[in-house]
């Protein structure tokens, strides 16, 4: 007799349960973002940009280990699908524990490659930039195995659909870094230490949070013990799912890295408007990011169930969500730019850079974006990792940093020109990502 298949159903109730928490979680954390660079701004041009040009790098890591950590916490997720909750639990252990050594060597790396990234990857910089940066650097890449776990943690809650729980520790954990910089900025009169430190702490919480919710009893996904041995079949479909998904993130991120050399010498209007333009363009998106995020968890409990008409039709209903939410973010944002931009105490060259940057991202958002980003986590979340690693890192290698260079330096479009690039990027990713969905090689990618 055969077994009766499993039943995998998300009522609309239970997706508004699941992504509206991951919105205002991912809110929450470009909103601490924004207040960062403002805060800072009012130290000079030199700290914003300095403290842009690190946080880049900061933003590699933070999505690598996201990235990882939603790859890897998609083997929990078609456990669960399996209603296997002892091995998915175990499963979680395992992704705690790669991840806190993953990160230990990527910071012992951070350090000693130290003068490479201040001198080589940033470029020629101004004089006090320069110093912003390296005392930035040094205090903050220590936090490197606080947010790993941080991010393993939250990945987890999410896959089981408890989004609630990694919303309230990022909640408490962006005050404790918004309240330091306050604090520090504006009671003791501290440079770019006094946004430095508030990460450090904020992430330490975090890092600690997780790893004692985890052990609560009754949740879908327990993590009863932690080991230091590693199960070398957990520990392969880890490297399988969440490396080659932390590797194409942080191919993306390194990228826009290389391309700061491009824009350093452009001057430092240049890449203040960069990153002003950066953290609009992640309030543009926010809504997609949640999606994506989303459509893991139920992609991933439909697999493991073998029942891939849901996960057709669940993607399908998500990618729908994302074009309308990232639609009403980016009118949302349009409304806004100019009051917040008189926040930002940069030159008059700056802020129009900012402006044309935000507009353009804002119109291909609404078209393309989804399309690029939110689509393919359901591959991803199928086992179909390797696929999109290649295609994104194909074409982000191509479009984004050779054309972005072409543009931008050869042609003199400026920084403007780098952001052109960036949405031949997308089209690309379209290209090859729409036609593998609509096709069935990824339905044979699951454990």
């Amino acid at each position: 007799m055969e077994p009766k298949p499993i039943q995998i159903d998300f009522t609309s109730r239970d997706l508004r349960r699941l992504i509206v928490p991951l919105v205002i979680e991912q809110l929450l954390a470009i909103t601490v973002g924004l207040l960062d660079s403002v805060m800072v701004s009012q130290v000079g041009e030199a700290a914003i940009s300095a403290v842009s040009l690190v946080d880049t790098v900061n933003v590699l890591l933070v999505n690598a280990f996201a990235a990882l950590a939603t790859g890897g916490a998609a083997i929990a997720g078609q456990y669960l699908g399996r209603r296997e909750r002892d091995k998915a639990g175990h499963a979680g252990a395992q992704l705690l524990l790669f991840m806190a050594e993953a990160a230990l060597a990527i910071m012992a790396l951070f350090y000693l490659g130290r003068g490479f990234v201040l001198n080589v990857v940033f470029g020629q910089v101004e004089p006090d930039v320069a110093a912003y940066a390296s005392t930035y650097y040094l205090i903050v890449e220590s936090s490197v195995p606080f947010l790993a776990v941080y991010s393993a943690g939250a990945a987890l809650f999410r896959v089981m659909g408890n989004s609630k729980i990694s919303m309230w520790v990022s909640l408490v954990m962006n005050v404790i870094n918004a309240a330091g910089n306050a604090l520090l900025l504006f009671g003791f009169h501290m440079g770019v230490e006094g946004v430095a430190i508030p990460t450090v702490a904020s992430r330490v919480f975090a890092a600690g949070a997780m790893l004692v919710l985890l052990r609560r009893p009754g949740l879908a996904l327990q993590v009863e013990k932690l080991s230091l041995r590693h199960d070398r079949y957990i520990v392969k479909n880890i490297l399988r799912f969440g490396v080659t998904n932390g590797l194409e993130s942080s191919m993306f991120q390194l990228g826009k890295i290389l391309l700061l050399s491009t824009v350093s010498v452009l001057g430092t209007a240049s890449v203040a408007a960069n990153a002003i333009g950066n953290t609009f363009a992640t309030f543009q998106c926010v809504a997609g990011n949640a999606l994506g995020l989303g459509i893991v968890t139920v992609v991933s409990q439909c697999v493991g169930a073998g029942d891939y008409g849901k996960a057709r039709f669940y993607t399908k209903k998500l990618l729908k969500a994302a074009y309308v939410s990232m639609d009403l973010c980016i009118l949302l944002v349009y409304f806004s730019m100019p009051l917040v931009l008189r926040l930002y105490n940069v030159s008059a060259e700056a802020e129009h850079y900012a402006r044309q940057i935000v507009w353009m991202h804002g119109f291909m958002g609404m078209l393309f974006w989804p399309l690029s980003f939110t689509l393919p986590q359901a591959l991803r979340a199928a086992g179909d990792t390797r696929f999109t690693m290649v295609v994104s890192s194909v074409s982000m290698w191509t479009m984004r940093v050779g054309f972005g260079i072409l543009l931008g330096r050869v042609l003199g479009f400026g920084v403007v020109g780098i952001w052109m690039a960036m949405f031949t990027d997308w089209f690309l990713r379209i290209a090859f990502f729409l036609p593998r969905f609509h096709g069935h090689k990824w339905e044979t990618m699951a454990l």
